[in-house]
């Protein structure tokens, strides 16, 4: 029978529809009941404004409810949801919007200004707006809209879903999900957590990516649950949300921040029955004094956005710390060489993974998709790893010096291209260092053009002009030239051990 991811996702609400879904920092409460009519209105106001099904729906808007209903409803129409950070900028934006070609944009008031110059002359792109309280052009133009909305049928292979994800090559690549990766990824999560209608799921996590929107929010939604949803990680507000929680995901950095005040005690989470932690590398000493403050066990994972969650360590056994556990229910890994020879148990390799939670390919990139992808169809992470003889995943390196700050994926290949294009710049190396709040900051190695005058507030300002806040360096070092080996090749390992207690 034809179904669609919304289809599914709606036959998990509970039978009361009058059960809280959200909860906010101040005290309001929406319901199932909520989600299922506005995510109507939304549907019924893209499609007035004339999104027809397959199209894209780019969405750049602060978290709210709103922008979640917002969500259901592109999915209930048969649209292709197109989430873009906040931090993103106007020449980031560009690129998105040229790359997917939306036919509606979904941006805060603030920046409808700037959207218009992007799609000006673009025919068939609607520009509507929305802020953190909910309001906005596409919120007026839903409430008018009627409260029912017969949901877009779909195969599962249809696109539910583009998530751009940056190259090493600098140019971002749209990771194309479908209706299955979704849905068969968060309902095994559902059933390995332990998700049910009892839980409280504490929400601090923005929802422009994978780890807040299909993996957080789909958990709840399919399983019944509620959820406390806050705009984003406010010690104080997590604190106080703690107590009447059941669950919470986050990046490190979260738990981090929680230890480092006396207030975080096992008596405030004794009604929690697990904490989450991915995104990016939990540190060995992150683990052990959560556990020696709380008496939980991080659990630990690995995922990324071309395939949602792949690995996890169990609700109920051993979770091994520097390991993500092992293959999901449904989901094959393995560890092998460059050639893709499989490799023996224990041997460090590149990580490959295969299930129905693997995106389709790359937008408009078939030569990418055919690069990363084995003949046997096993996507190529690019992660290197080894997988124990208890089939637990240790993730020892990455492919392709990707930076991991504060859970945001930053390769260093687009930051150096613009670095690189500045008057006064010879060449750069952008690296990531240890940094003890965001895990790694981004740095940035310059030689000057002869004698050039330019400064690190210059290198930092422009880059800000142009990229997100969390790709933007925290700090320029300028050096006579770059390390490199025989073959001309910059060894950044030598300059990340170089500049690795910058931040200590």
């Amino acid at each position: 029978m034809t179904t669609s991811l919304f289809m599914r996702l709606r036959a998990s609400f509970p039978s009361n529809l009058d059960k809280a879904l959200i909860e906010t920092p101040d005290g309001n409460c929406l319901t199932y009941r909520d989600a299922d009519e506005w995510s109507a209105r939304y549907a019924n106001a893209l499609v007035q404004a004339g999104a027809q099904k397959g199209d894209r729906v780019a969405v750049q808007v602060e978290k709210s409810p709103a922008a979640l209903f917002l969500y259901l409803g592109c999915i209930r129409a048969g649209l292709v949801y197109l989430p873009l950070n906040t931090a993103y900028q106007t020449h980031e934006l560009s690129y998105f919007i040229e790359d997917a070609s939306p036919a509606v944009v979904v941006c805060p008031p603030r920046g409808k200004a700037d959207m218009d110059a992007i799609v000006q002359g673009r025919a068939g792109c609607a520009v509507y707006t929305l802020d953190g309280d909910g309001n906005g052009s596409i919120a007026d133009a839903a409430v008018s809209q009627a409260g029912d909305f017969a949901p877009i049928a779909c195969e599962d292979d249809d696109l539910a879903a583009i998530l751009y994800t940056s190259g090493t090559t600098g140019k971002p690549k749209g990771a194309m999900m479908t209706q299955m990766n979704l849905w068969s990824n968060g309902q095994t999560l559902v059933d390995l957590w332990g998700f049910t209608a009892s839980d409280t799921l504490l929400h601090a996590l923005p929802i422009f990516h994978t780890h807040g929107l299909f993996i957080a929010c789909h958990c709840v939604l399919m399983s019944g649950a509620s959820m406390i949803f806050l705009p984003k990680f406010d010690r104080d507000q997590v604190i106080k949300a703690l107590p009447r929680s059941t669950v919470m995901m986050g990046v490190p950095t979260f738990y981090v921040r929680l230890l480092a005040g006396e207030d975080f005690s096992a008596s405030l989470v004794s009604n929690m029955r697990l904490f989450i932690s991915g995104s990016a590398p939990l540190l060995p000493e992150t683990f052990s004094a959560f556990h020696q403050r709380t008496g939980h066990y991080l659990l630990e994972r690995y995922g990324m956005t071309e395939m949602g969650m792949a690995t996890s360590n169990p609700l109920q056994g051993e979770r091994i710390i520097h390991t993500v556990g092992p293959a999901l229910p449904g989901v094959e890994v393995r560890v092998c060489d460059t050639d893709g020879n499989i490799l023996p148990t224990g041997e460090v390799g590149v990580l490959e993974a295969r299930g129905p939670n693997v995106f389709a390919g790359y937008w408009k990139m078939p030569e990418k998709t055919r690069e990363e992808f084995r003949d046997d169809g096993f996507f190529i992470t690019g992660d290197i790893a080894l997988i124990d003889a208890k089939g637990y995943v240790h993730i020892v390196g990455r492919a392709k010096d990707l930076v991991i700050s504060g859970g945001f994926n930053i390769y260093p290949k687009e930051i150096e291209t613009e670095i690189d294009k500045m008057n006064g710049v010879l060449e750069s190396a952008v690296i990531g260092v240890p940094h003890p709040d965001f895990g790694e900051a981004v740095v940035a190695i310059v030689v000057r053009d002869g004698d050039a005058h330019i400064s690190e507030n210059d290198i930092i300002n422009y880059i800000k002009s142009l990229m997100a806040n969390f790709k933007v360096p925290k700090k320029v070092i300028f050096l006579a030239e770059l390390p490199r080996n025989t073959m001309g090749k910059v060894q950044k390992n030598i300059l990340r051990e170089d500049y690795r207690a910058l931040f200590a």
